[in-house]
């Protein structure tokens, strides 16, 4: 069975989300923060529409971009204003998953083979809207458009009215078999959202649903998950593998629950869930627990604003003790510290083994160097001599690394590795570069 998504879009322009294409109402002016909501709230990805009207302010929305792309863990779809392979290269470079083409521009359909079989036909998809001239681009081009898209975003012909007969665009017989995302403006509240949804979701035409129609209230997007999988269609949001009768609870009925932050694995807090907090963090995604204290429901966040939105649950052997894997926003503890866990009890010295730790912190280091720099640092040399020399010494760090790599024994190209990955953490610093922003770029590559 298909499994339907849900996709808000944001129409970006002059640095500022509007609520439809021409015209229109600026509804925020921080589209960073506005796709951090969408991504928490539950969407399944984010699409953005780049209005810019010149290579200067289409600069300006790709950097708006790439701060989306930081902040989000769902993929974002990027298009407009694409003129040249550059430009879609640039939209994948700010960390777009996607690319996607209008068929409003007969420049784009000429583009279309080559950015296909330069990025890879997954990268690629197409906006098409029911419009005589643009249908009749859509058929013109559509053999070529069926074999070097992915999918399609399907805009209506009517964009003022959200009634049921005016949302569905009829795709001519010539794009068949390609399957796309219907969009839905913001002119509809949420019971209209909603009937939409459970109307077209059905098609099998459609991938799921995008659109401003999120706009209007960003936590829609789990209630209407909920009522699309109770009308028989299959959606992506957490479930549960277990029942609350498999775990071991305490006298009190409650069982604990060990929070991690999800990038770091820092241990965050300890609280408990009963059977009511369990199943509620189950179907909104927030962290839900029971106050021992109070003796009542308690939505983490609920009044501070630092929530805490699921990434995994696990339990442990005896199935007394769920490990959550949490995206915290603000900090964990009441006293203001990000992690209840400061009070420092005993510590022996050792020599750090985490790959990711070590990295981390060998770049902080270096980036701190730059900022407060330090007589006699080779570091604080490089930084001086500039971008050529630090470029120099990456290049022969990895010629060093392909002798070292002919050579018998593992020890010298141990040693030429590090040389390397020094050098080249010089280089991100250097360039604002963050170990987050290769790592992201390496997900999207699995």
């Amino acid at each position: 069975m298909m499994i339907k998504e849900f996709i808000p879009s944001i129409i970006l322009r002059d640095g500022k989300v509007f609520d439809s294409f021409k015209g229109g109402n600026s509804i925020s002016s921080e589209p960073v923060k506005l796709a951090e909501g969408y991504n928490d709230a539950g969407a399944d990805a984010l699409i953005v529409f780049d209005q810019s009207t010149d290579d200067a302010s289409h600069d300006k929305a790709l950097d708006i971009i790439k701060d989306i792309c930081h902040v989000v863990d769902i993929p974002v779809i990027g298009g407009g204003n694409i003129k040249r392979m550059e430009d879609v290269k640039k939209m994948l470079y700010a960390g777009c998953k996607a690319c996607f083409l209008s068929t409003a521009k007969e420049s784009n359909m000429e583009l279309l083979e080559e950015v296909s079989l330069k990025f890879g036909k997954e990268k690629i998809m197409i906006c098409y809207a029911d419009k005589d001239e643009e249908k009749a681009r859509g058929i013109a081009h559509s053999e070529d458009i069926k074999k070097y898209a992915s999918s399609m975003i399907v805009l209506p012909c009517a964009f003022d009215d959200n009634s049921i007969d005016s949302v569905g665009a009829v795709l001519p017989k010539e794009l068949d078999g390609l399957k796309g995302y219907l969009y839905i403006s913001s002119f509809c509240d949420k019971d209209r959202l909603m009937d939409i949804c459970l109307t077209f979701m059905n098609n099998d035409l459609y991938l799921g649903a995008t659109g401003t129609g999120f706009i209007n209230g960003a936590e829609w997007i789990t209630d209407i998950k909920e009522e699309v999988s109770e009308a028989g269609m299959e959606v992506k949001k957490l479930t549960s593998s277990f029942k609350w009768e498999d775990f071991k609870k305490d006298n009190a009925g409650l069982v604990p629950v060990v929070v991690q932050d999800y990038r770091t694995s820092q241990v965050l807090m300890l609280a408990y869930m009963n059977e009511e907090a369990f199943n509620t963090t189950i179907r909104t995604g927030k962290m839900t627990y029971y106050s021992r204290s109070r003796q009542e429901l308690w939505i983490k966040g609920l009044t501070s604003g630092h929530f805490q939105f699921v990434k995994s649950l696990s339990a442990d052997c005896d199935m007394d003790t769920i490990l959550a894997k949490v995206k915290q926003i603000g900090v964990a503890c009441h006293t203001g510290s990000y992690s209840c866990f400061f009070n420092q009890i005993a510590e022996k010295e050792y020599d750090k083994k985490d790959p990711s730790k070590v990295l981390s912190d060998v770049y902080n280091v270096i980036a701190d160097r730059k900022i407060h720099p330090k007589e006699g640092s080779y570091t604080n040399y490089l930084f001086d001599k500039g971008i050529d020399k630090i470029l120099k010494k990456c290049g022969e760090e990895a010629t060093e690394i392909t002798i070292a790599a002919k050579n018998p024994g593992e020890n010298e190209i141990v040693y030429e590795i590090a040389d390397y990955l020094y050098h080249m953490m010089v280089l991100m610093v250097e360039k604002n570069v963050r170990w987050e922003d290769i790592t992201d770029e390496l997900t999207r590559r699995e």
